[in-house]
This record gives C-alpha cells, sequence and structure tokens, in this order.
C-alpha cells in the first residue's frame, strides 16, 4: 500500500484502509491487550504505510483534561531555576515530591510580556507554582487568563484574591538581628537584596521603606525593630545595597570595613550574601566569628557546608513545596495570603564580640 503524501493521516483513514472500525483501530494502539493479535499486527502494519504514527499524545491528555504535571513559572531566564540558590533549593523540593506523586514538572520561562503569554498558554500542565521574585503582578495575571490552579510565592503584591505562600520575612529578620544583639553585638551592618533594578551602594531608610521590592523592604524592617528594642538607633547601621553577587558584596564589605569602627555583626538578607561577606572578611584576614559574626537567610543547602557553616534564618523549604504542590494538581488550595514561619539556625559564624 503506497504512502499518502497528499494529506495528514488520521486514525480513521487507517481504520479505513485495514477495514477495521475506528473502535478497533484506536484499541490498538492505546488498549492493545483486548485486540486479537493478527488485527492488530495489520492496523499496525497498515499505520506504518500510510505514515501514520500514533494518536496523539497531547491530545489524549487533554481529552482527558489532566496530565499530572506542575508547572512552575517565573519571569526569569530557565537559567535562574538552576543557578539562584533559593530558586534551585525550592525546585529540589518540588521535584522530590512530585517525583513521590509520580507528577511531572515543567519549567515556564520568559522575559518578554508576548513570550511569557504563549509558554503560559501552550503548558501541558494541570496547574501552575508562581516564582513571584519579580514582575509577579504581571505573571498572575496572564496565569489567571489559563483559568486553572495556581499558587505565588514570594509576591509583593497586597492582594488577598490572589493564592500565595510566604514566610514572614519581618519576623525571620527580627530574629536574626535579635540572635547578635543578644550575644552583645552593637555595631551592625546590613547587606542587602536588591531594593531597586540597577543600584548598588549604601543607602538611606527612607530609601529602603521606598523600595520596589518587598522582601528587601520587610527585611529591614525587622532588623530595624530588633535595634529599636534595643536601644541601637538606626541612623548607625549602615545598610549597603547589594546586586547579590560576588563583586557587589566584596564592595560592600571595603566600603562598611573602611572605617575606625567596622561592624562587629552582619546582617545578609541572603546566604548568597552572607556567603560573600564571609569570603571577603577571611581573604582580608578577618576570623569568623571571632573578629566578626555573620547570620544570612533562606537556610539553603549550601550554607550547611560552607567554611564555616552559616548560621542563618530558615525557610520551611519542604512544606512551602508541598503546599505549592498539592495547590498547583488541584488538590488543597490555598485561599489568600499563607505565612509561614521562617526558624533561626545557629551553625559557627556567630559568637559573642571580641570586645
Amino acid at each position: 500500500m503506497p504512502r499518502s503524501t497528499d494529506k495528514t493521516i488520521k486514525l480513521k483513514d487507517v481504520a479505513k484502509a485495514a477495514g477495521v472500525s475506528q473502535g478497533t483501530a484506536s484499541n490498538a494502539f492505546s488498549r492493545p491487550e483486548i485486540v486479537r493479535e493478527e488485527v492488530r499486527e495489520h492496523v499496525l502494519k497498515v499505520a506504518r504505510e500510510l505514515g501514520y504514527a500514533g494518536p496523539s499524545i497531547t491530545g489524549r491528555l487533554l481529552r482527558a483534561g489532566r496530565v499530572n504535571a506542575v508547572g512552575v513559572a517565573a519571569i526569569e531566564p530557565l537559567s535562574y531555576f538552576f543557578k539562584d540558590l533559593w530558586a534551585r533549593h525550592l525546585m529540589d523540593e518540588i521535584s522530590r515530591i512530585c517525583d513521590e506523586r509520580g507528577a511531572g514538572v515543567a519549567l515556564v520561562s520568559a522575559l518578554s510580556d508576548e513570550r511569557l503569554d504563549w509558554n503560559i498558554q501552550s503548558a501541558l500542565v494541570d496547574g501552575f507554582i508562581l516564582l513571584c521574585v519579580e514582575g509577579g503582578e504581571r505573571l498572575v495575571e496572564i496565569t489567571r487568563q489559563r483559568q486553572l490552579p495556581y499558587v505565588a510565592l514570594a509576591i509583593g503584591a497586597d492582594d488577598s484574591s490572589i493564592p500565595a505562600i510566604g514566610v514572614d520575612n519581618v519576623g525571620g529578620a527580627r530574629a536574626a538581628a535579635e540572635h547578635l544583639i543578644g550575644l552583645g553585638h552593637k555595631r551592625l551592618a546590613i547587606l542587602s537584596t536588591a531594593l531597586s533594578d540597577d543600584h548598588s551602594g549604601l543607602v538611606t531608610e527612607r530609601q529602603v521603606d521606598e523600595a520596589l521590592y518587598s522582601t528587601s523592604r520587610s527585611r529591614a524592617q525587622g532588623y530595624w525593630q530588633a535595634m529599636d528594642a534595643a536601644g541601637i538607633a538606626r541612623n548607625t547601621v549602615p545598610v549597603f545595597e547589594t546586586r547579590e553577587n560576588q563583586a557587589s558584596t566584596h564592595a560592600g564589605m571595603a566600603e562598611l570595613f573602611d572605617s575606625p569602627k567596622p561592624p562587629t555583626g552582619i546582617l545578609a538578607m541572603s546566604d548568597l550574601i552572607a556567603m560573600h561577606a564571609v569570603d571577603w572578611l577571611i581573604q582580608h584576614g578577618y576570623s569568623v566569628p571571632g573578629d566578626v559574626s555573620v547570620v544570612g537567610f533562606d537556610g539553603v543547602p549550601e550554607a550547611a557546608v560552607a567554611t564555616p557553616k552559616l548560621t542563618t534564618i530558615e525557610q520551611p523549604m519542604a512544606e512551602i513545596a508541598r503546599l505549592a504542590v498539592e495547590a498547583a494538581l488541584g488538590g488543597t488550595q490555598v485561599t489568600g495570603r499563607r505565612v509561614l514561619e521562617p526558624r533561626l539556625v545557629i551553625r559557627e559564624t556567630t559568637a559573642p564580640p571580641r570586645d
């Protein structure tokens, strides 16, 4: 039988050419155990000769209404999921939970509105987990159009209609500052995550209050609450905005320690910043925690194996991932904003000051 080249071959064409019903032809592919062997082999032989590869898996899944897969979306390049320590830790937990449930994971990423809209609309998933570190409201708006279950993580928008999971950034930061103050530290400094899109350097309290990114703003407020309670004036505690990379963090450390009375305690808004700060201190002959104590934030796995091991505020990432996967797969939904409590994990980078 010659291969047809003038049209797209469909299952009904195979059935007609093989002289069987469309139901029998379909079963030959999808339920071969109920079709007599000679009939099944005949149908498959005719299909090969016609150039028919089999029923569309995508179509079958869409008709079934479920694909047993979670979409994880961010307005970031795909490399973000693998390079950013927080995102990588979250993806590890999401992947572990999906493995336990036999579910798949699809990464959805784009920097332009047009590309993001297409990627969200075409993703073959049951629901979405949105990493709203940047452009959160836009990501939510586009995802809502798909009318699938979704949950937002790390979103700053104060909109109770958005199902969201977050951590108590104010409370976590307050615990970090209280830890250092409790050890006897009075000369403190803050290394901040991004407050704006393109700035790095010392910032004022007003600039922090007007920050574009709510996570940075909230963590600064938590630090300040602990300082206010301890009688440490905010204007005596410098805040250096980093880009959360080695170059800007090292520049910040150089500026903070170019002082007759440099800080004895560093409050870093992420573990990555904290580890870069520790590297700078060791390179410049400071002992950690002998001369300077450092506290991070996030609780990424790298913090636990760093040298020295980092004291940090640990986010409950396994619980965040569990709730998010459950919601995205159509199970128990998150309503409003669900806030989880982080915890202080004391390791090797904090101790009382020498003086």
